[in-house]
């Protein structure tokens, strides 16, 4: 054998354990999120289970491309645009319908899994629930519809506050209705960057907010330990949307399993992976609700919490 032709297929050979390295990781699936990869570790630990639970296990036979905007909206555009350059086999997005609409404009033909706190139907993401037709599907977790529930608990701890504090990003549609059947007046404040939520806070303790409301949004679930802390701070009782927030220091949250609802997308773009088509599966709604409050929290900002109210609780934390 001559000496160049040695060298070539000595090369080759040492080249061989990375090219099978990679045909074994299989198709590539796109993560895209306007939080941060900290903020959605329990989430992506959820999808991974169900990734599994379909037969897909990252690094062996599947791999995840992710993208994290950490809440700034104006890389959205690049990030999406570099996953469907990529040609991966599936997205999946959500946490903020801007998000969502933006990848499902950016390809017709990608497969999309997304995970929606608002009706999806009325946010526009999908024609219809039970088959939606095109190429996106996902999961409903109901974060949205959930206001006026977690407005009546929030009351009920609270029956003398007349007034609640609304931290929100954009509209949140229904917390003014469900608090006017309530009889109580919201003060709505707007938080778009970390500096603006202190400031938030200033505003709604001067114009004298007894309890706060906090949104469901990727943002403030980026910002959960933050929010939480000034909660503390300013001894203003906070409602988030997800147990997460509850751990961070939030007094109380209702809403769904969210790490349950992203392993049925785990499962879902198994399916897809599979060979299923997104638009003929139904968007999946949850069942199971949860109740979580930090008693921690409630010792701490002075608030006493019946103890009919905590055996309701799924879950107290001490």
């Amino acid at each position: 054998m001559r000496r160049r032709e040695f060298i070539a297929a000595l090369a080759g050979a040492s080249a061989w354990p990375l090219a099978a390295r990679a045909q074994q990781r299989g198709p590539v699936i796109g993560v895209l999120y306007a939080s941060s990869e900290v903020a959605w570790a329990n989430n992506m630990a959820g999808f991974r289970r169900g990734l599994s639970e379909a037969g897909f296990v990252e690094g062996r036979n599947v791999a995840i491309e992710s993208r994290w905007a950490e809440g700034h909206l104006d890389r959205l555009p690049a990030m999406v645009a570099d996953l469907v350059g990529r040609k991966v086999a599936v997205i999946l997005t959500g946490g903020n319908g801007v998000v969502v609409r933006r990848v499902i404009s950016a390809t017709q033909t990608i497969p999309i899994v997304f995970t929606s706190g608002a009706d999806p139907v009325a946010a526009g993401l999908v024609p219809r629930i039970n088959r939606p037709g095109g190429n996106a599907t996902g999961i409903s977790l109901f974060t949205v519809d959930l206001v006026s529930k977690r407005l009546e608990l929030l009351h009920e701890l609270l029956p003398s506050a007349a007034k609640i504090g609304v931290l929100v990003q954009d509209d949140l549609v229904g917390i003014q209705d469900a608090a006017r059947r309530l009889g109580l007046e919201t003060i709505m404040v707007r938080a778009g960057s970390e500096s603006e939520i202190e400031k938030a806070f200033a505003t709604l303790v001067g114009q004298g907010a007894a309890a706060l409301y906090v949104s469901p949004d990727a943002f403030f679930d980026n910002l959960r330990e933050r929010i939480a802390a000034l909660a503390l701070r300013h001894a203003l009782p906070t409602t988030m949307d997800n147990r997460q927030g509850v751990i961070a220091g939030a007094l109380m949250s209702y809403g769904v399993d969210i790490p349950d609802g992203y392993r049925q997308a785990g499962i879902y773009v198994g399916r897809i992976l599979r060979g299923e088509k997104a638009g003929e599966l139904p968007v999946m709604q949850p069942t199971r609700f949860q109740l979580v409050v930090n008693l921690k929290t409630a010792k701490a900002i002075g608030l006493d919490i019946a103890e009919t109210f905590l055996l309701r609780a799924d879950e107290v934390i001490e």
